[in-house]
């Protein structure tokens, strides 16, 4: 099933800590015939996720602004259209440290996802209302 997704007719949803996301390719949109899940989320200056990790692959690009990225204790910078690939089930996080809003673009490599917090070990469904970002 071909799926076209116009982006300014998907609802934004609230992650909490003044972060927001845009689903993109889910099973919803894709009527259950997706292989990936894809979004766009915004995070505002200062803010990121919290350590965590996902029960399959990530490919992040940022889009605009600036980001840090923790990997293996290992802190890298980001700039527009820099591209991480994090296989599963490596911890890592995503900050905004620059000066204005930092848009990045994620796809994972299942249609079900999950994060589990590192510093709880708790796991929630990804875009679920328990997957906040102000834990």
């Amino acid at each position: 099933m071909t799926t076209i997704i116009k982006v300014d007719r998907v609802p934004v949803l609230d992650r909490g800590g003044a972060i927001t996301t845009t689903p993109l390719v889910t099973t919803r949109s894709s009527g259950g015939e997706n292989l990936i899940t894809s979004g766009m989320s915004v995070y505002p200056v200062g803010t990121g996720a919290p350590l965590h990790s996902h029960n399959c692959d990530e490919h992040v690009t940022v889009l605009d602004g600036e980001a840090e990225v923790l990997v293996d204790g290992e802190v890298t910078r980001l700039g527009r259209f820099d591209t991480t690939y994090i296989p599963s089930p490596i911890p890592h996080l995503f900050r905004n440290v620059g000066q204005t809003p930092l848009r990045i673009l994620w796809v994972y490599s299942s249609a079900k996802v999950t994060r589990t917090f590192t510093e709880t070990g708790v796991t929630v469904e990804h875009l679920s209302p328990e997957d906040r970002m102000d834990r």
